[in-house]
């Protein structure tokens, strides 16, 4: 017996699930790797907002991350073309990572929706010295277990500044992307 053929929809949902490199993400997490312990956390809150997360070390354990490759660069591009936006761990490691000044740069010339969670102890203004660029993003808050896109430095996110931030899983997938 014949079984009745899939419509090409159906095929190419069927064939990108088989396929991991074309997984779609939600936020691709740029972190420096000493942060794995900070880096699970942000994750777990992520997902709990219902959004897809890629972290390179998880989804794509056998990527080599010792050293600057072509191969490494091509996975990390193919994961950032599948991924809506990127959140910027800036911790004190961060400084000294390889990898997340060139996915902060590549994907903010490829999508532009990028956003900066410090993971550091923040006492007034956050103190980006020699990363002067991450004043160019917005930054990213969690205020009641829940993460707000806060476009106006001001902290903490007041009523008053209500058109300057968002939710961030409204923020991820939307048009505006509250850039400074």
């Amino acid at each position: 017996m014949i079984a009745k053929s899939m419509d090409s929809g159906a095929v190419l949902r069927e064939s990108s699930e088989l396929d991991p490199s074309t997984k779609k993400f939600d936020v691709f997490l740029c972190h420096a790797i000493r942060d794995a312990e900070i880096v699970l956390g942000a994750k777990r809150i992520l997902e709990q907002q219902n959004l897809q997360v890629y972290v390179d070390w998880i989804v794509d354990p056998e990527m080599d991350r010792t050293a600057v490759t072509a191969k490494t660069a091509a996975t990390l591009r193919n994961r950032m073309q599948c991924s809506s936006s990127l959140l910027y761990l800036f911790s004190n490691n961060s400084k000294r990572s390889r990898w997340m000044p060139w996915e902060l740069g590549y994907f903010d010339g490829l999508k532009g929706n990028v956003g900066v969670l410090p993971v550091t102890p923040d006492i007034g203004d956050l103190d980006f010295t020699q990363e002067e660029y991450l004043d160019l993003y917005p930054k990213v808050e969690l205020i009641n277990s829940s993460l707000i896109v806060n476009r106006t430095k001001n902290n903490p996110v007041r009523a008053e500044d209500r058109d300057n931030y968002k939710p961030f899983s409204s923020w991820v997938g939307g048009t505006d992307k509250l850039r400074l």
